[in-house]
C-alpha cells in the first residue's frame, strides 16, 4: 500500500516547512512508502524554492505552476500525478490545505479507515471530539449551513462536511472517476471544487465515512485567499446544477 499526499501550495512560504516536516513525520511512522506532491502555484514568495530544498532531502515530488492557474487546475494536476504514484488497487490518495490549519496527525486514522473498506475518509468539522479554532463566526455559520444544505438536497451516506479538503481517497477510486470524466474529472474553479469532486465520486456508490478533525484556524500565518462570497455563489450553482441532473 502506498501513500502519496497531493499539495496545492500558493505563496505558504511560512507554513510550508512546519507542514512538510508534520507529514514526513507522520508518514514516517507508518512504515508505508510514500511521497508528497506539491503543486506550487506560481507563487510570489519562497514557496517554489522551499518545495526544491526538501525535495533534495525526502520523497517531496516538486511541481510548478507558470503562471498561476487557480486551485481547480492546481488540485487536478496533483491528483493526476499521484495517480501515476499509486497503480495498486489499495494504495491511498490524500489531499489536505498547505497552510498547516489541517493535522497531518490525523493521516494514519484516515489510512487505517481505508485500510478497513472505505473508499473516502474525510477529516469532518462536523464529529462529535472535532474542534474549530480561530475560524471566524460568520464563516463558521456559512460553512454549517452549506453543510446542512448539501446533506438535505444531494445527500451522501457518511458525509456531513462536503466542503473539507483534508481527504484520503482509495486511488483506484480517483483512477475510475478520471477514466470515466477524463480531464473534466475537476471542472469547478475555485474552492467549489473540493464539492465537485465529492459529488461525482457519487456515481460510483463508494463507500465513504468521516473521522473528527481539530481545525487550528488560528494557526494560519496569514490571511484567508478564499473569496468569501463568490465561493458561496459558485456553490450554490454547483448545487443547483447537480441536483438538477447536471454534470459540467
Amino acid at each position: 500500500m502506498k501513500v502519496v499526499v497531493t499539495l496545492p501550495a500558493y505563496n505558504e512560504e511560512t507554513a510550508l516547512p512546519a507542514l512538510l516536516d508534520s507529514i514526513i513525520e507522520t508518514l514516517s511512522h507508518e512504515r508505508r512508502e510514500y511521497s508528497i506532491v506539491v503543486v506550487d502555484d506560481g507563487s510570489r514568495d519562497r514557496t517554489g524554492a522551499i518545495i526544491e530544498e526538501y525535495a533534495k532531502k525526502a520523497p517531496v515530488i516538486a511541481l510548478h505552476n507558470n503562471p498561476n492557474m487557480g486551485l481547480a487546475l492546481t488540485l487536478k494536476r496533483g491528483l493526476l500525478a499521484a495517480l501515476e504514484r499509486t497503480p495498486g488497487t489499495d494504495d491511498i490518495i490524500i489531499t489536505l490545505d498547505a497552510d498547516n490549519t489541517q493535522p497531518p496527525g490525523l493521516m494514519p486514522r484516515m489510512i487505517r479507515g481505508i485500510a478497513e473498506g472505505n473508499d473516502v475518509v474525510i477529516a469532518s468539522r462536523y464529529r462529535e471530539g472535532s474542534r474549530v479554532r480561530g475560524v471566524p463566526f460568520y464563516r463558521e455559520l456559512i460553512s454549517l449551513g452549506a453543510a446542512m444544505l448539501f446533506k438535505l438536497v444531494l445527500p451522501i451516506r457518511g458525509v456531513r462536511d462536503y466542503t473539507c479538503g483534508f481527504r484520503a481517497y482509495r486511488a483506484s477510486l480517483l483512477k475510475e472517476l478520471v477514466d470515466h470524466d477524463g480531464d473534466r474529472f475537476v471542472s469547478e474553479k475555485g474552492f467549489s471544487c473540493m464539492v465537485d469532486v465529492l459529488l461525482k465520486l457519487r456515481r460510483f456508490d463508494p463507500v465513504m465515512t468521516e473521522v473528527p478533525m481539530v481545525l487550528r484556524y488560528d494557526l494560519k500565518p496569514g490571511a484567508s485567499k478564499m473569496r468569501v462570497i463568490k465561493t458561496i455563489f459558485d456553490t450554490l450553482r454547483l448545487l443547483a446544477r447537480r441536483r438538477m441532473g447536471g454534470r459540467t
